[in-house]
């Protein structure tokens, strides 16, 4: 007496994902079998109504499409940004050259935050042991010995001397602009040097995004190189 074995149904026998496998592996699976193609139908994405493979390919490829084309927008809008951002770099960098003094140094530091990088409040500390007898005008950088107490709310990022943005907490707004002005929403503060030497920058606007902490930091560091070398050039020059 012959004993007939069971058959499995293909369903139980090959999973989804042992077709999926397959299909992946054997792309011209449906160049061979093209009237199996025609003859599929799968629900549409924004109905209930069914369509053909082919259909839904051509909806899936066109998603696909506006995503790159949004993606690159994106990109093209970030590289036009950056270009700008680029072009006010250099124009500040050659302001500072021209500069023949540290206080002319400073005062288009100043006019230049305010007019092309959107700073709403800015100010420079310097380290007293780093810029000698020169006192810097206060109404927009200010000098202090490195061991002030009034230093204390920055010690975490002197000590780190590396770009930091987000939120000022309320003891550095009170040690760098002389209130509590809780408008300003983000700030970025820079070291100026190697390590910070010279002391450091803060930029300060009142969006809160316009420095938020995953912002990149480049430009902010060629900034804080570009102010170090001019203050230190002009040093050198006696200004």
């Amino acid at each position: 007496m012959s004993q007939h074995k069971a058959e499995v149904p293909l369903e139980d026998a090959l999973s989804e994902d042992d077709i999926a496998e397959y299909l992946g592996s054997h792309p011209d699976f449906f160049e061979r079998h093209e009237k199996l193609l025609l003859a599929l139908r799968v629900p549409h994405p924004s109905s209930r109504a069914a369509i053909s493979l082919v259909e839904r390919q051509v909806a899936v490829l066109r998603k696909r499409n506006d995503q790159l084309e949004d993606r690159l927008k994106r990109l093209v809008a970030v590289a036009k940004q950056n270009d700008r951002l680029v072009g006010r770099i250099h124009s500040l960098a050659l302001g500072l050259m021209r500069a023949r003094t540290r206080d002319q140094v400073l005062e288009r530091l100043e006019t230049a935050l305010r007019e092309d990088f959107s700073a709403d409040r800015a100010t420079v500390v310097l380290f007293a042991d780093a810029i000698g007898t020169w006192q810097p005008d206060p109404a927009f950088a200010r000098a202090y010995a490195r061991d002030s107490a009034d230093l204390q709310p920055f010690a975490t990022f002197m000590r780190a001397a590396r770009t930091r943005c987000g939120r000022l907490r309320q003891r550095q707004r009170e040690v760098l602009f002389g209130d509590d002005d809780e408008a300003l929403g983000s700030a970025a503060m820079v070291p100026l040097g190697d390590t910070g030497r010279l002391g450091f920058l803060v930029v300060a606007n009142r969006n809160p995004d316009h420095f938020n902490p995953g912002k990149s930091t480049d430009f902010l560091n060629r900034l804080g190189e570009l102010v170090a070398v001019a203050l230190e050039e002009e040093q050198q020059l006696g200004g």
